[in-house]
């Protein structure tokens, strides 16, 4: 396989000149996006709008600035992103506008539609094939995004607690499963009730198709059957009060394989273009309600056709860089009888592990980590 090309800018910008969305804009036109026949097509723009509380997410005005490229190319972008698995602010539709719009993602800021690309209660999806999968054969992938003619991903590269960082093949692999999908990567187990939480409402009851949900009437709390369930995570997008969940996590070289072949069914047979901005480099997910202190400097803008040559470039970079004094990272290496890795992102976080998912992804057909690097002015 030829090399990738990958395009990159920095954050300097000149007094009273262009600012970060222009010079975006210039990056992305460099990196050839209007080779991209977009006239009259739908075209999804996947991101992660952030948990409430999180502050190191990208920003609208990024955003905007892909949007009005879209446009000015003839498509009718969108933004997006699928519900979570987990409890917290973007776990059903309408909570997950809502964060988006605290966040500043609205249709003016932004100059598009949102839509939550797996429905109200992130069971709107479709069933995928993965050409080529070895741990998996299927996708569930949020509607809206599969029905889209093009796909662009915009990723915010940052650390992160299992996966060592989150860039764009964990923006699309895990970000674009529907709930159901991201239980097929995330976990391994069956979801459990936290009775202290159940307000033994049964709205849980009605999305069960295998009858493993109990209602007891004495405790007026729910329960799973262990036998009957087939971990499909549609309670948990009922549940409106937090009280269910999963509780085993699959291994980590396990969810990287899984996101890269989610990946590879999100992109197959239609256009697609990548952009990562490596900045506030948090050491975990934005899908924490919080963000530590960055464990790097801020690298630049990257544009590629190729979302694992982006991701080999996010990391080379990153890799090159200086701790940043008083984070996570700078703390761990200072502290006595810590075992050096030699890689920031397992050194921020030693429960971590990375490669795989960019081995895999390479195996598979998702791309190339053999990239050129192309500097724009």
């Amino acid at each position: 396989m030829t090399k990738a090309n990958v395009f990159f800018t920095d954050f300097r910008t000149v007094a009273f000149g262009d600012g970060l969305p222009a010079k975006l804009k210039k990056l992305v036109r460099k990196a050839g996006i209007d080779q991209i026949d977009m006239k009259g097509k739908f075209v999804a723009i996947k991101m992660h709008f952030g948990e409430l509380g999180n502050v190191s997410y990208l920003r609208p005005n990024y955003a905007k600035a892909i949007a009005d490229v879209v446009k000015e190319l003839g498509g009718i972008p969108f933004l997006t992103d699928c519900n979570t698995l987990y409890t917290g602010s973007r776990k059903n539709a309408l909570e997950h506008l809502e964060c988006a719009w605290e966040n500043g993602f609205t249709p003016l800021s932004t100059g598009c539609p949102i839509l939550i690309a797996d429905g109200l209660k992130g069971t709107d999806d479709i069933t995928v094939p993965i050409r080529g999968g070895e741990v998996l054969h299927e996708a569930k992938i949020g509607r809206a995004i599969m029905d889209a003619d093009i796909f662009i991903s915009l990723s915010h590269f940052k650390g992160h607690e299992l996966t060592g960082f989150g860039g764009a093949i964990k923006n699309i692999g895990m970000g674009c499963g529907s709930r159901a999908g991201k239980k097929d990567q995330h976990r391994n187990g069956k979801p459990v009730v936290a009775h202290r939480l159940c307000t033994g409402c049964k709205r849980c009851l009605r999305e069960c198709a295998n009858d493993a949900l109990k209602f007891d009437p004495v405790t007026r709390k729910m329960s799973v059957n262990q036998d009957k369930c087939v971990g499909c995570g549609r309670c948990i997008g009922a549940c409106n009060f937090d009280a269910i969940r999963f509780t085993e996590n699959a291994a980590n070289a396990d969810l990287n394989r899984r996101m890269a072949e989610y990946t590879k069914a999100v992109l197959d047979d239609r256009p697609h273009f990548h952009v990562s901005l490596v900045m506030d480099i948090s050491p975990n997910c934005d899908c924490h309600g919080e963000n530590d202190a960055p464990i790097l400097p801020d690298q630049g803008m990257f544009a590629s056709f190729d979302p694992l040559a982006l991701d080999q470039a996010c990391v080379d970079v990153c890799l090159a860089a200086e701790p940043m004094p008083g984070s996570q990272l700078s703390d761990n290496l200072a502290r006595p009888g810590f075992v050096d890795h030699h890689d920031h992102f397992v050194n921020s976080r030693p429960e971590s592990e990375w490669a795989t998912c960019l081995e895999h992804a390479e195996k598979i057909g998702v791309g190339t980590r053999d990239y050129e690097l192309i500097v724009v002015k």
